[in-house]
């Protein structure tokens, strides 16, 4: 959940992007975060450069780049630190079969398609990949 409410967090605030500071209430109110863990993560992302805040009455979070510079894999590394799915595929000495481990390449294999995704894709993608959703969804009366 962590990388997921981060992540929507993230996009929120990119759809507010040169619109001034968004208030974390507001963020929570439209993502459906808890407002207590919301806070978390944006001092998460905060502290890692991604985002900026700014106190006060007329404050909240922004965006510290455009969403087109910023990579999904730095939001979700900012959140989970590295994807790596088995202590292995870090430090092959922490294995005891390494040397003959069948599965280690294919997790490897795994761990680097997965990188390639998430540098390929923007916070800006993110962002138009959900205006062409949210265009496409009918609504009933």
């Amino acid at each position: 959940m962590r990388s997921d409410y981060g992540a929507r967090a993230v996009i929120d605030l990119a759809r507010h992007y040169n619109r001034g500071p968004v208030q974390s209430a507001d963020i929570a109110a439209r993502q459906a975060i808890p407002e207590a863990y919301l806070e978390q993560l944006l001092t998460t992302l905060r502290k890692s450069g991604l985002i900026r805040s700014t106190r006060g009455p007329h404050g909240g979070h922004e965006l510290a780049r455009p969403p087109a510079e910023i990579r999904f894999a730095e939001v979700i590394a900012a959140l989970e630190g590295p994807l790596v799915p088995l202590d292995c595929l870090n430090d092959a000495d922490a294995c005891v079969v390494s040397p003959t481990c069948g599965m280690r390449e294919v997790w490897q294999e795994v761990m680097a398609s997965t990188q390639r995704i998430l540098e390929a894709t923007t916070i800006e993608d993110l962002v138009e990949r959900q205006k062409a959703r949210e265009s496409r969804v009918m609504y009933y009366i």
